[in-house]
């Protein structure tokens, strides 16, 4: 069980806090309810209640699950959410920045629409930003000060995918947002790392076992690992001292077409 002292000097302790935005399914699904199981309290949010209490029924008897509807690309929701977060516990120790979404499959550049565009960019960066900023504020103000926050990237931050444009262009962003909000609070023991993974098995990469689109534009399958593989990693990045951090961490499928040719 991951817990901290409930106050200086404090023999005591009371679980630790985690924020899990996108946490009603896939990777958010999975890392909360990793956490729960290890004894944290985790706030659940999303932009739809019901599979946000699915996901808090997938915890464990005893532990403390915080469904909190929000849209994190709109900043009233944002600041509700972590309002909320603080009226129930008082403090914040972890933010997974996990909210995403790929947008209009398949679709070349040229022929992307803007409001498509423009909804990945609100989603993955700015809702990514909104929820630091306001994570860092808490994390900055409370006492004991500090906490960590930890981004969800992609292979896509490192390679793209064909028809991937605003995805990636987000996703390449995001790892910008990391290192700027790492050194950004190294005063105030706030540790800022990231985790690029690629081909976990969710619903947004079920089609992958069958056909992908491939760089040399044939349509090929690709192995994906268990996605409590990833769970667990975040979970390993989540309870290291603050002294500590993972700065960047890739996981994904071993043989999945990225390191050299395929």
């Amino acid at each position: 069980m991951s817990t901290t002292p409930s106050a200086p000097g404090d023999t005591t302790t009371t679980p630790q806090i985690a924020v899990v935005t996108g946490a009603g399914s896939g990777i958010g699904r999975a890392v909360a309810v990793e956490l729960l199981t290890a004894g944290w309290a985790v706030a659940l949010t999303g932009r739809r209640t019901e599979p946000l209490e699915q996901t808090a029924a997938r915890a464990p008897a005893g532990s403390t699950a915080l469904v909190v509807r929000a849209d994190v690309s709109q900043p009233d929701d944002v600041t509700a959410l972590f309002t909320a977060v603080r009226d129930r516990f008082g403090r914040l120790d972890l933010l997974f920045n996990n909210a995403g979404t790929f947008g209009p499959g398949g679709v070349p550049v040229e022929e992307l629409p803007y409001e498509a565009w423009r909804h990945v960019v609100d989603t993955n960066l700015n809702g990514a930003f909104l929820c630091a900023q306001a994570a860092y504020r808490q994390m900055k103000e409370q006492a004991p000060q500090g906490g960590r926050i930890i981004n969800n990237g992609s292979i896509s931050a490192h390679t793209p995918r064909p028809h991937s444009v605003a995805y990636t262009a987000t996703k390449h962003a995001l790892t910008g947002l990391t290192k700027s909000l790492s050194l950004d609070g190294r005063p105030y023991g706030i540790a800022v790392g990231q985790i690029d993974i690629g081909n976990a098995a969710t619903d947004m990469t079920a089609g992958m076992q069958t056909g992908a689109l491939q760089a040399n534009g044939e349509t090929a399958p690709e192995p994906v690992m268990d996605v409590g593989d990833v769970a667990r990693t975040v979970r390993h990045m989540a309870e290291l001292p603050l002294e500590a951090n993972v700065q960047f961490a890739t996981v994904m499928a071993t043989a999945m077409p990225y390191v050299g040719r395929g």
